[in-house]
């Protein structure tokens, strides 16, 4: 088997605010999007993220309990996180840990999405 491509997606009945977010705050572009905002599916890069209404009829049931909000975090590759830094305060939103620089390479900040989320922006400084 050769694999292709991973992504992910959370179920969550806050669908249309992750949607907000994640184009707004993000950037993300809006692949696809289903009648009465029970899915969508969302573009960064070559990296996409799905957000789905939880207890859906026409789903298995492994994909129908929604996420809890905890455990769980998102990192986005930024070229210059001071940059991205200044933008997304400039927008209003809650910064969760300052700008920083770690012993491992990567000068970083983070934020929360709707569901809690942890969203990491994330540049690697040359090792």
């Amino acid at each position: 088997m050769k694999l292709k491509k991973l992504w992910t997606g959370f179920i969550t009945d806050k669908v249309r605010e992750s949607r907000d977010f994640y184009t707004k705050v993000l950037e993300c572009s809006v692949v696809y999007e289903g009648d009465n905002e029970w899915f969508v599916l969302l573009k960064l890069g070559e990296s996409e993220l799905g957000f789905m209404k939880p207890d859906l009829e026409f789903q298995a049931p492994v994909f129908r309990r929604g996420f809890g909000g905890y455990g769980a975090w998102i990192a986005i590759d930024v070229d210059d996180a001071e940059a991205e830094y200044e933008r997304i305060k400039a927008l209003g939103v809650p910064v969760e840990f300052e700008l920083r620089d770690e012993p491992w390479g990567d000068r970083h900040f983070a934020i929360l999405d709707p569901n809690g989320i942890g969203v990491d922006i994330v540049q690697r400084l040359a090792a």
